[in-house]
């Protein structure tokens, strides 16, 4: 009967399966991984891995657990901030399906996935010296000013 129910229609990813894949991705981007490497580490495709990060397919605990280590972060990382973003709108946070997708994806802004704004954090933080990293904070902060103000 579920087999019937599902036939024709395009499967959706869970809106907590996309938010762990968009973590993998985050962290893949911020240590400067390809697809590729990271694939051939877990011993997967790199379209495995390009599925993983749309949340087109689940991970499994024990891919989860080996992202963990190679990224190097605890497997709480991948999970942090569903229950913030999922909370809004339904009692406990219980939503399903379209309005749990949109709701965990309307309060992330578009810039924090792209490449570019993932390659200024890592170079960022890569400046070793403290007050190098502030100057170069203050001058980003003089430089995004509008003129309008």
């Amino acid at each position: 009967m579920l087999a019937q129910q599902t036939m024709g229609k395009a499967r959706q990813a869970h809106p907590v399966d996309v938010h762990v894949g968009g973590r993998v991705r985050l962290r893949r981007v911020f240590l400067g991984y390809s697809q590729e490497k990271l694939a051939n580490a877990l011993g997967l495709t790199f379209q495995q891995i390009q599925k993983y990060e749309r949340g087109a397919n689940r991970i499994s605990a024990s891919k989860l657990y080996e992202l963990s280590r190679i990224l190097s972060v605890p497997v709480t990382y991948f999970f942090e901030g569903v229950e913030s973003e999922g909370e809004s709108g339904s009692a406990g946070g219980q939503e399903t399906g379209a309005a749990a997708a949109s709701t965990i994806h309307s309060s992330d802004p578009d810039f924090t996935n792209q490449r570019e704004t993932l390659q200024l954090i890592s170079s960022y933080y890569r400046i070793p010296d403290a007050k190098v990293r502030a100057e170069v904070l203050s001058l980003l902060k003089t430089l995004g000013r509008t003129t309008d103000s």
